[in-house]
């Protein structure tokens, strides 16, 4: 017989696990701040509460079943080391398996990135994450961290923030980016939660690109003139990193193929997923 899920932290990537489990006929319980992304989802059961607020670890406790699959998605605070081990020890009590997500920003500076290698974070956020994930690990149960890359989607992802003004490439665009679109990252995570494979392992679609090599393509799709530039140090974190990661072992051991394996294949599908058509040159490409 099936357990029930736990989704914890049920935001865009979240939502998107849950309806996949509960059309497999699983009870899902999606716990977050706020549930949106599940709007129309009557299958899933909501529990909107702030885990990481005085009163939240306890709010939850008596919605939890006896046994179930977890997924970890909630952030880690500086400030709040304590309750988050409070959070991870009420529920590996009763968690059979854990998923958790992380990020690839614990490999710090490393431009290459693979399932060998070591993290070596560089920002509080990033210490923070591998904190959260030794914790996961050693929770007493089977367990594992995913490390996704840049995840982009529908009505995410820079096919929206470049027509909207908001993007801005680091320097020249040469730096690497590596990216998961979010429907790969949810089959993945599905499969996780069912297997016994364990550790930490990046994840990442099978083609790294340069900022500005993108940003071209978006810009050629759209019809839009390229994003300005602006110095690596004025740019949020996330814009900053100049990494090219290889995830392709995490799916290679669920056995799971990439539905887009490429930003190339995946752009153009969040565009007709949003209603939007391309117009540039490339519209037949997908």
């Amino acid at each position: 017989m099936n357990l029930p899920a736990v989704i914890l932290g049920c935001g865009y990537t979240g939502s998107r696990v849950a309806i996949r489990l509960a059309r497999r006929g699983l009870p899902v319980l999606a716990v977050s701040r706020s549930l949106h992304h599940l709007a129309g989802e009557d299958r899933i059961e909501r529990a909107e509460l702030d885990l990481l607020q005085p009163g939240g670890v306890d709010r939850l406790r008596p919605c939890l079943p006896e046994e179930f699959l977890l997924l970890h998605s909630l952030p880690v605070l500086d400030g709040q080391r304590e309750l988050t081990r409070e959070v991870l020890g009420m529920l590996a009590g009763r968690a059979r398996r854990i998923v958790y997500l992380s990020t690839t920003a614990v490999y710090g500076d490393q431009r290459d990135v693979d399932e060998t290698t070591r993290p070596a974070p560089k920002t509080p956020e990033a210490r923070l994450r591998l904190e959260a994930e030794e914790a996961v690990l050693a929770a007493g149960c089977s367990s594992i961290v995913l490390r996704p890359a840049a995840i982009y989607g529908p009505g995410r992802g820079v096919h929206v923030s470049i027509p909207a003004g908001r993007y801005r490439m680091a320097g020249d665009g040469s730096a690497w980016v590596s990216r998961i679109h979010v429907d790969d990252l949810a089959a993945l995570v599905e499969a996780a939660l069912f297997s016994d494979v364990r550790g930490a392992w990046p994840v990442a679609d099978e083609e790294p690109a340069r900022q500005r090599d993108i940003a071209a393509f978006v810009c050629q799709l759209l019809g839009c003139a390229m994003p300005a530039s602006a110095p690596p140090e004025l740019l949020h974190r996330t814009l900053r990193s100049d990494r090219r990661v290889d995830g392709r072992a995490i799916f290679r051991l669920h056995g799971i193929a990439l539905r887009y394996p490429s930003y190339r294949v995946g752009i153009p599908a969040c565009l007709a997923a949003e209603g939007r058509a391309p117009r540039g040159a490339l519209q037949s490409e997908s």
